[in-house]
């Protein structure tokens, strides 16, 4: 007879194999850490003898479920920015939070807190992708679970690391560290296409090759990532990573909500796998990932929650179950995804989709031993109609649409037992509630002070290139500006440096609280034939008050700050909640020139939309202090005087101010 640590007996067994073998009255039997036997009590109990023998009546004993994508410290994060758009909830909230606050003492808690989360809904495998991988990774083995650890590599500076070149660095020696753990598995972890260049995607895969470990990656997660692959690539996204190399590595691709069936093939053929993650795609408005399409065209596919702050939380059951009605719904066919088949995807499917399908996902003799038991004697799964047809798909109907996680009653990693009678062996909830319930205060005062402050939000987003600087300037309505413009190209006293033509499209925030205003403005450059040779897009904070004023209504202002405007209207809309908005269109004349030894700009404009009747002239000059102001004011009222223009022209108001009061031309 042969001796086991634990015999799980009087169960029905779900082995998750590729017969899908069940054994209505079965047992498992675990010695070390792995599955020794299963099969029928009877058989198992006549071969094998144990320490310990647990009754599993009104039970079920199946594999431990497998999340295959999420970010586990975030769990600290949960609730904070919820109701947003991703690319609003990511670059306005969740980066500039994790700039100020993540640390290996963050991700340490965040982890905890989300591993006992995890262990009381079954999940025995998680694929983590996160910052200071290596204190999550210890903190996971720490807590008895199996994890695919992924250090997170971008383009620019991240809470571990100043630049793209030092997350290279880091994520080797990670890798080089966690080979051959019995719970870890080390993942190289490009962000997402939005977030590394070619390069740095070439790099991470060849790291991943060298050391024969996964690669995981964010891909086409929202539609929009997909048009913005096209515009700047010309390509979809699963072949612009493809011919950075990527997927030459054992790929494990989260999302793919946008792909098509071309790139299924693609990532198919490569023997990439896809995460797929219901909750949060849904929240997060990303759309819904054509899973039945992917399934028959032969990809593995497993399921994920995503991150915490994103889902909200790691309820497996929970997707599981959106996972089979997701595509049903979706695809109007009630065949679509039936309950085995996403409970396949939780397990077996779901280890394979890892790269860990060897290790772990059903119950086989040999396989490590990753065993949940799970109560189905409850009110909300009753009756039972899997008594009533042993071997049936009742079974599997009565778990993924009836089931919750609460129903998960032992849980086994690797032999050891992580929770006995719901009670977690490993982690204290009390103490992890508590814990973090001090940083959500922190993180909260951190956030509250930020919003009522525009400057403080445009930081927070990063990009802001210049401080306070000022300009003398004025303004004065012209009725033809053809004199003017000969004047500028006699060059006589007036040297051209250069000279552009734009249309410019401005977009004013106004705050009730703030006397600042923010200015979006998209400038496009055109030809001599009108047509757009280039594009660039600013931010402006503007101060609300003019400095000081000198002869001929000279004003001098102050412009706060400068950021490019690598985001869409909407995003900035969206993140900074104007109280209005006020809209100008122009075309514009620019001369960068010289004039009596001092820099100079000269506009042309007119306002097209709101339209308004004749012409405007700008001159500014940047300044530096406040004698170099007073001369720069003076050869500016210079200028004035040799185009002709007087001091009744000269305007004190602004565009924005023009566009608010001026009446419209008449037709």
């Amino acid at each position: 007879m042969q001796q086991a640590d634990v015999l799980l007996v009087n169960g029905i067994v779900l082995t998750m194999d590729e017969a899908f073998r069940q054994y209505p009255r079965g047992a498992v039997a675990l010695r070390g850490d792995s599955i020794l036997m299963v099969g029928d009590v009877d058989a198992v109990t006549a071969a094998v003898s144990a320490q310990e023998i647990i009754d599993c009546t009104g039970c079920v004993i199946m594999p431990g479920l497998v999340n295959c994508h999420t970010h586990t410290p975030m769990t600290l994060l949960r609730g904070l920015a919820d109701d947003l758009r991703l690319d609003v909830w990511l670059y306005g909230y969740m980066l500039p939070v994790e700039r100020a606050f993540v640390s290996p003492e963050f991700v340490a808690l965040g982890t905890k807190l989300a591993c006992a989360e995890m262990i009381r809904s079954g999940v025995t495998c998680v694929n983590d992708m996160y910052y200071f991988e290596d204190t999550i990774a210890e903190t996971i083995a720490h807590a008895g679970m199996r994890a695919l650890c992924s250090q997170t590599i971008m383009q620019f500076p991240t809470p571990d690391a100043a630049s793209a070149d030092e997350s290279l660095e880091f994520a080797e020696r990670f890798v080089q560290k966690w080979l051959g753990h019995p719970l870890i598995t080390p993942v190289v972890a490009p962000h997402a296409p939005y977030t590394c260049s070619g390069e740095l995607m070439r790099a991470c895969a060849e790291i991943a090759i060298r050391y024969d470990v996964p690669l995981h990656i964010h891909i086409s997660e929202t539609y929009q990532e997909v048009e913005e692959c096209r515009r700047e690539h010309g390509m979809p996204v699963v072949n612009w990573v493809k011919k950075n190399g990527v997927l030459e590595a054992k790929v494990i691709a989260a999302h793919c909500v946008a792909i098509d069936a071309g790139e299924m093939r693609t990532l198919r053929n490569a023997g990439a796998t896809v995460a797929h993650n219901p909750s949060a795609n849904l929240k997060l408005a990303s759309g819904i990932a054509n899973v039945q399409q992917m399934l028959n065209t032969g990809l593995k596919v497993g399921i994920g929650t995503d991150g915490p702050a994103s889902n909200n939380d790691l309820d497996h059951f929970e997707e599981m179950r959106l996972a089979a009605l997701l595509a049903k719904g979706s695809t109007r066919d009630p065949l679509a995804v039936p309950a085995r088949t996403a409970m396949l995807m939780a397990t077996r499917m779901g280890a394979q989709a890892l790269h860990v399908g060897d290790q772990t996902g059903s119950l086989e003799p040999g396989k490590r031993a990753d065993v949940i038991v799970v109560e189905i004697d409850r009110l909300h799964t009753a009756p039972r109609y899997a008594d009533v047809a042993p071997g049936s798909d009742a079974i599997y109907t009565q778990i993924v649409y009836s089931g919750k996680s609460t129903d998960v009653r032992d849980v086994f990693v690797n032999g050891r037992c992580l929770m006995r009678d719901r009670e977690l062996l490993t982690l204290n909830e009390a103490e992890l509630k508590a814990q973090a319930g001090e940083v959500a205060r922190r993180v909260h005062s951190f956030l509250a002070a930020r919003e009522g402050d525009v400057l403080r939000k445009l930081a927070a987003i990063g990009g802001v290139q210049q401080e306070e600087s000022f300009e003398v300037q004025v303004k004065a309505r012209i009725d033809d500006p053809q004199p003017i413009i000969d004047l500028i190209n006699k060059g006589e006293e007036i040297t051209v440096v250069r000279h552009v033509h734009y249309r410019q499209y401005d977009t004013y925030f106004f705050f009730e609280h703030e006397p600042s205003r923010l200015r979006y403005r998209e400038d496009e450059r055109v030809d001599e034939n009108g047509r757009v040779v280039s594009s660039r897009y600013r931010l402006t904070l503007v101060s609300g008050q003019r400095e000081r004023e000198y002869p001929h209504s000279v004003l001098l202002s102050r412009v706060r700050f400068m950021s490019p405007a690598d985001r869409s209207l909407r995003f900035y809309r969206e993140y900074f909640k104007p109280d209005h908005e006020v809209h100008v269109e122009k075309d514009r004349l620019r001369w960068e020139v010289i004039y009596d030894d001092e820099e100079m700009f000269i506009n042309i404009d007119r306002m097209t939309k709101p339209a308004r009747e004749g012409y405007y002239l700008e001159i500014k000059s940047r300044t530096w202090s406040q004698r170099d102001a007073e001369r720069k004011a003076a050869a500016i009222g210079k200028l004035l005087a040799r185009f002709g223009v007087s001091d009744d022209a000269v305007l004190r108001q602004e565009y924005v101010q023009i566009a608010q009061e001026a009446p419209l031309a008449q037709a």
